[in-house]
């Protein structure tokens, strides 16, 4: 190596530890400004500048970062902005509290509740965007002990879903574990309010409740129930509702879930009640309800389809037996789940917890249902109108004879059908496609 390459290079070294100096300068200076935000108001960060720098232009656009979300000369409220190097952890000063919040959500436009799905928008996402930005979270996802109850699929709604996780609070000191303790007499934050304040429309918070520190959304709830909406039409509603009773009690319902063989391997679950009955003293319009312990993966829509099949008279209802008999149809028969815009989480069930909501947090939302009920209510006039304007129309009696008639395929039984794999065989090809990636890991490395 020559001279001037080694003078190069050291060069370059020199330039890089000044570099890496700058940078620690820059981020110290970062973490600076941003606890003067955290900890000031508009007007004495603006003092505070005043006051230690001479220099006012070359500090113009940091003050008006400082602004962004704050008070500002116009009287008018601007968007909060994050700053760049913001970090929760530095709000840890304030008082936290560990509580579950119910929520009630409308999930047409969503990708599900889980914000693991990769897809946007998701329920919870929403959610944990409102919680930043009313700064009621003091820290990352991960330290919060955050859990979920359910995870809805895609197109599925609840009224009654139920997280938990640590918020930020105005109490003092921790309570204990009952709630009469954990309850705060000079009163707390109203958590409904201030999140509705800044979810969409399809989101609300409707009650929040103190729970203790070993509480779990997930692990605690004692049962989760489900309704599902249908129309009568020419279901034989009684046929369906004594098959409804034969999926009541303890049972292998693999033949009734999508199987996710990777993770789940017990797929025994209790069903308490299981009933259908008129929605609202309506003649036509029916709810299913089903109650218990947990869940599969797509189960109530897969047995509420295997029941519109028995209503329709295409399936007997002896085929509820076949399925849940899982030592004689090992493999699930292929057909298609009921639609998900109709399902429903509507409750899940806790001991000790009370949900609380402020009177004037309550009117807001009741004013805000009925709103949205409204705006559905319209719609639905629209089309009844459009039904009528069609009704006036006339046949042309002329292209009778050129109808296509439509061909509608026979039914084919379910325990006739193509049936899926089953889960030893599933296992097995997951074992085997593991050993293969291993060989070939150490393959590469050899």
């Amino acid at each position: 190596m020559d001279d001037n390459q080694s003078e190069l290079i050291m060069e370059l070294r020199s330039k890089l530890s000044s570099f890496e100096q700058k940078v620690k300068e820059l981020e110290s200076e970062n973490a600076r400004l941003a606890s003067l935000v955290l900890s000031c108001s508009c007007h004495k960060v603006e003092e505070n500048f005043n006051t230690n720098f001479t220099d006012s232009n070359t500090f113009s656009d940091k003050l008006e970062k400082l602004k962004l979300g704050n008070c500002v000369g116009n009287g008018k409220r601007k968007p909060r902005k994050r700053l760049s190097g913001y970090n929760l952890n530095s709000m840890n000063h304030h008082s936290q509290r560990f509580v579950a919040l119910k929520i009630m959500y409308f999930g047409q436009r969503f990708y599900g509740f889980a914000s693991e799905a990769q897809m946007d928008p998701t329920i919870e996402s929403e959610l944990f965007k409102a919680l930043e930005k009313t700064r009621l979270v003091l820290s990352d996802k991960k330290d919060l002990q955050y859990s979920r109850c359910g995870r809805t699929d895609k197109g599925v709604s609840s009224v009654g879903q139920v997280v938990s996780l640590l918020l930020r609070s105005k109490r003092k000191e921790h309570g204990g574990n009952t709630y009469e303790e954990l309850v705060d007499k000079e009163g707390e934050l109203d958590y409904v309010r201030i999140l509705n304040g800044v979810l969409p429309d399809d989101i609300r918070v409707i009650g929040w409740s103190p729970a203790p520190v070993n509480f779990s959304a997930r692990f605690s709830c004692l049962s989760r129930e489900y309704i599902y909406f249908f129309w009568r039409e020419h279901l034989n509603i009684l046929a369906m509702q004594s098959s409804c009773k034969r999926l009541i009690g303890e049972h292998d319902f693999r033949n009734f879930c999508k199987m996710d063989a990777a993770n789940v391997h017990n797929y025994k679950r209790r069903i308490t009640s299981f009933d259908i009955c008129p929605c609202n003293g309506s003649d036509e319009l029916m709810l299913l309800k089903v109650k218990g312990s947990a869940f599969l993966w797509h189960q109530v829509r897969c047995m509420v389809a295997v029941l519109f099949l028995i209503g329709q008279g295409l399936e007997s209802p002896d085929v509820i037996d076949a399925l849940l008999d899982v030592e004689k149809t090992p493999r699930k028969p292929q057909y298609k789940m009921a639609p998900e815009i109709p399902l429903v989480l509507q409750s899940c069930e806790f001991e000790g917890l009370k949900f609380i909501c402020s009177s004037d947090a309550r009117r807001a939302l009741q004013l805000h249902l009925e709103k949205e009920s409204q705006t559905y209510k319209l719609q639905a006039a629209i089309f009844h109108e459009a039904l009528t304007s069609l009704s006036s129309t006339e046949d042309d009696a002329g292209a009778t004879s050129n109808k296509i008639k439509k061909k509608f395929s026979s039914h084919v039984p379910l325990m006739s059908r193509p049936t899926e794999p089953s889960y030893d065989e599933r296992r097995a090809k997951l074992t085997s496609s593991a050993a293969a990636q291993h060989k070939s890991v150490v393959a590469k490395k050899i």
